[in-house]
């Protein structure tokens, strides 16, 4: 089994902490969207033995495009690849998006509903308008109300943003932001820590002092809130930053950690065969070119045995599945084992990692530090 993920490249404006590939410019949009279904033809035999279960629209926000211009790269999928019989369709969506054509007789949910999308990932962020100007969101707090209201009522398979860390948010108010969320019956949330990333709007504010700096021990205490506060609700933490009711985890994004391959469509898509990592160009002006003329924009690397043992060290810990000892010693060979006991030893003392089923996880107070730990045990170089 395998994915497809299908980069828009567009926004409507610059959210501040964002450091993804778009443009606010839609000129190029009609010949971009082209370019893609251009270079899933161009692709299709990457994955001929493969089956694709999954089509992911990411941005960017993909909640720009029409109706009729999702519907013919979902086509463009089906006719250039084989696809299962209920493959799982995501779309990203942000909440004014999704309210702009409420007024019309059918919903913008049932026209989605139509073309075979069957799960939503809305942007929310915050209920809060201070957080959602201070991120530049591109909607407002009375808008994410409505947007729920309306898509729960045509879609169950819904997951929803949240942003915790953010300059100002208390705990009670991070509380009070999960509870609104759980209170709309969503099955799945995913919830990230606000970073400040280099050359992003966040950076040149912090270092102004316009916004107070990002605390990591606030935001280490609103993560474990929120862990406490979804599990008693019954939702799974299945991936650090995701939690999902049984039978609701993300199929897209469980296989990027589980290891499947996947094709990434578009600027600045990344697609992984297993032995071998490739990425497009981030510039939508290179990659139309390119793909006009039939070529593809991207350069690729092949992993190293060291590679891919790295990668599953660090998608493994991130996970409830863990790292299999067993899988470790059969892949990589018992050197590799051996000395992934003995890094592991000092976290396992400290009750951040533990061993259970012959599996290596990460305890409840190891797990906001997990990609902290994971770097520490990769390995470098066997001698």
């Amino acid at each position: 089994m395998a994915g497809i993920y299908i980069h828009i490249p567009f926004c409507k404006q610059a959210c501040h902490y964002c450091d993804f590939h778009f443009s606010t410019s839609l000129k190029k949009k009609e010949e971009l969207i082209q370019c893609l279904a251009n270079e899933l033809e161009l692709r299709k035999n990457e994955l001929q033995n493969q089956t694709i279960e999954t089509i992911y629209f990411g941005g960017g926000t993909p909640s720009l495009l029409t109706i009729d211009e999702l519907l013919f790269l979902i086509n463009t999928v089906y006719e250039n690849f084989k696809v299962v019989e209920n493959p799982e369709i995501t779309l990203e969506a942000n909440p004014d998006d999704l309210l702009a054509v409420r007024a019309q007789s059918r919903t913008i949910f049932e026209n989605y509903k139509d073309i075979g999308i069957n799960r939503l990932s809305i942007g929310i962020q915050s209920f809060f308008e201070r957080d959602l100007k201070l991120m530049n969101r591109a909607h407002n707090s009375k808008e994410a109300l409505e947007c729920l209201t309306l898509a729960t009522q045509h879609f169950d398979n819904i997951s929803i943003d949240l942003i915790y860390g953010i300059p100002g948010l208390s705990n009670d108010e991070w509380i009070e932001n999960i509870e609104t969320a759980l209170s709309f019956k969503v099955l799945h949330i995913s919830c990230y820590a606000l970073t400040v990333e280099p050359k992003t709007a966040l950076e040149t504010f912090i270092k102004k002092g316009i916004i107070d700096a990002v605390d990591d021990d606030l935001a280490q205490e609103q993560f474990n809130i929120l862990v406490d506060k979804l599990e008693a609700s019954g939702f799974v933490n299945y991936e650090l930053s995701n939690f999902g009711k049984p039978n609701y985890f993300s199929k897209n994004n469980s296989a990027y950690w589980q290891g499947k391959p996947y094709l990434g469509i578009g600027p600045s898509a990344h697609s992984y065969s297993g032995d071998q990592r490739r990425w497009n160009v981030s510039n939508n002006t290179k990659y139309i070119k390119a793909i006009q003329k039939n070529e593809l924009p991207s350069e690729s690397e092949t992993l190293s045995e060291t590679d891919k043992f790295n990668e599953y060290i660090m998608t493994g810990l991130r996970t409830i599945w863990g790292i299999s000892l067993e899988k470790v010693k059969d892949d990589f060979g018992e050197n590799y084992k051996k000395q992934l006991l003995q890094q592991s030893e000092i976290y396992i003392k400290e009750h951040l990692l533990y061993i259970e089923d012959d599996k290596l996880l990460t305890t409840k107070k190891g797990k906001f530090l997990s990609d902290g730990i994971a770097s520490n045990l990769f390995k470098i170089n066997l001698s």
